[in-house]
């Protein structure tokens, strides 16, 4: 079981950058893949981006490649998405996931745990 925990939300402008953090529990961290999606208002949640279990790998969908950057801290049981050249349309509630793979997964359903999420509000 894996519990975690989502902060590092606020308001910023656009243009502006935040880091969210994840933090989890257990003492299995490093063997979880682990995804970031988000909720946009009046939307589905969608997956922005993910990194292997041991961090070697990562992918991001085109709306934040080149913007976005996650990365793990094993040690610390914590995987981060530092957020940069933040635009009104990254506004939504932000969700960490993980998933027991040793591969990266885009798919929602393959994320049995998940955070509470954290909102992330981009002001024009």
């Amino acid at each position: 079981q894996v519990q975690l925990v989502e902060s590092g939300g606020g308001l910023v402008q656009a243009g502006g950058s935040l880091r969210l953090s994840c933090a989890a529990s257990g003492r299995t961290f490093s063997s979880y893949a682990m995804g970031w999606f988000r909720q946009a208002p009046g939307k589905e949640r969608e997956f922005e981006a993910a990194i292997s279990w041991s961090g070697g790998g990562t992918y991001y969908t085109d709306s934040v490649k080149g913007r976005f950057t996650i990365s793990r801290d094993n040690a610390k049981n914590t995987v981060y998405l530092q957020m940069n050249s933040l635009k009104p349309e990254d506004t939504a509630v932000y969700y960490c996931a993980a998933a027991a793979l040793r591969y990266i997964s885009l798919r929602e359903g393959e994320y049995p745990y998940w955070g509470q999420g954290t909102q992330v509000t981009v002001s024009s």
